[in-house]
């Protein structure tokens, strides 16, 4: 251990009589693995931003659409086949064991009046389990209730932004807004969600009797037969698989559809999206860290380069040390140590400067990036290992120098 103090004390002499050399030599380094922490920091930031979003949109959510059409030999997309009704909804929760809420969902966008005030918002026709469903809380007044679903009462709820937009100020509860020209009681507010996944302001949005939707306010095609956009539905913990295979058999037979005959309807977990997009978020992270470590090993070369250089100045006081007893092994540690005391000095400089730029990201670009221990860990121990690979071959050929030719160069 004293041995490598003591290296460690000659290797800081070493690189402070060539300041300027040594820290040019780290520069490589320090951008490597500053480079590499913003990047996985923005990588990370970006899973965990999906998650968070993920969430507040509810846990153990399943999204039920129609299925695509066959207008020829032309396929259109989901959810264009209107297959699903209130009434599977219904079926779904009473049924399911796996189930704990189901609530079919028709939307549009409808402008909205107050007094002098109008915004355009999200029209959400919904049960009133929608809002346990979305994790949504009730922040003032109270939510509908299922006798008011089966009588269209024309009674709502609003988001945070309507009520920024609409009111300014003043409580809206109790107070008569028009869709369509139609008065409708505001009889609670919601808590603040936030953005989506995709960007979209979750508190844009109304939310009412299902029933009093389809009848006054969207209209359309989409009422015919009790038809609904799509049916969301929070399986109970544990058991989302078990819910979507479930939901698949208790649809298949309620549309009466043969063995051979094809689904007309999707049914999708928020699990599986999450997954897939905290999948392409941290694969992006690691593609940029990998794009940027290519810093890092230029920065090896440079240590190398730097290190042969050192050798040759040092001929002489190298022949000195085997003289007067030095072993190969002391040589080599030398050398060794001087290498990768300027690796880590540059990993440690290069994670000030990642950290720093990770948090100037955030603020300035308002990226969310998250720097982790695990990630700070790994650039000081990559650095170390850069120093040890690059840094050998010239400790080894210091090592293996003859001593009485070292003595003799001039």
């Amino acid at each position: 251990m004293n041995k490598v103090f003591q290296s460690m004390r000659i290797a800081f002499r070493a690189l402070r009589v060539n300041k300027l050399r040594s820290m040019l030599t780290m520069l490589g380094i320090i951008i490597g693995v500053g480079a590499v922490i913003a990047m996985v920091s923005i990588g990370s930031g970006a899973a965990d931003r999906i998650k968070q979003q993920i969430a507040s949109i509810g846990s153990n959510v399943i999204i039920i659409q129609g299925g695509s059409q066959n207008q020829g030999n032309v396929k259109t997309g989901n959810g264009n086949q209107q297959t699903l009704t209130e009434d599977d909804a219904v079926a779904i929760q009473e049924e399911l064991a796996s189930v704990l809420y189901a609530s079919p969902t028709q939307n549009g966008r409808q402008q909205v009046v107050y007094q002098n005030a109008n915004w355009q918002t999200q029209i959400n026709g919904v049960f009133p389990d929608f809002l346990a469903i979305r994790d949504i809380k009730v922040q003032s007044g109270e939510t509908f209730t299922m006798d008011q679903v089966r009588s269209a009462a024309k009674v709502c709820l609003l988001g945070k932004t309507v009520v920024d937009n609409l009111f300014n100020g003043e409580d809206p509860i109790g107070q008569t807004i028009r869709i369509r020209k139609i008065p409708f009681t505001v009889i609670g507010t919601l808590s603040p969600k936030g953005q989506s996944s995709q960007g979209q302001d979750q508190d844009d949005l109304i939310v009412m009797p299902i029933s009093t939707a389809k009848k006054k306010v969207i209209g359309g095609r989409q009422n015919n037969a009790g038809t609904v956009g799509q049916i969301m539905v929070q399986a109970r913990e544990g058991r989302t698989q078990v819910a979507l295979q479930e939901i698949a058999g208790l649809l298949r037979q309620r549309h009466r559809l043969n063995q051979n005959d094809n689904d007309d309807f999707q049914a999708r977990s928020l699990e599986e999206v999450a997954a897939a997009a905290e999948a392409s978020a941290n694969t992006t992270g690691f593609l940029l860290a990998a794009i940027a470590s290519v810093s890092l090993v230029v920065g090896g070369i440079g240590i190398m380069n730097i290190m042969l250089v050192s050798v040759t100045e040092r001929t002489k006081e190298i022949g000195l040390r085997q003289a007067v007893g030095a072993k190969t092994a002391d040589i080599l540690g030398q050398f060794l140590v001087e290498a990768v005391t300027l690796s880590l000095l540059g990993g440690v400089i290069g994670i000030i400067l990642g950290v720093l730029s990770s948090l100037a990201i955030s603020t300035f670009a308002g990226w969310t990036t998250l720097v982790s221990v695990p990630s700070i860990v790994a650039a000081v121990v990559f650095s170390a290992l850069v120093g040890i690979f690059f840094g050998y071959y010239p400790a080894r050929k210091a090592a293996l120098l003859d001593p009485i030719e070292a003595l003799r160069y001039e």
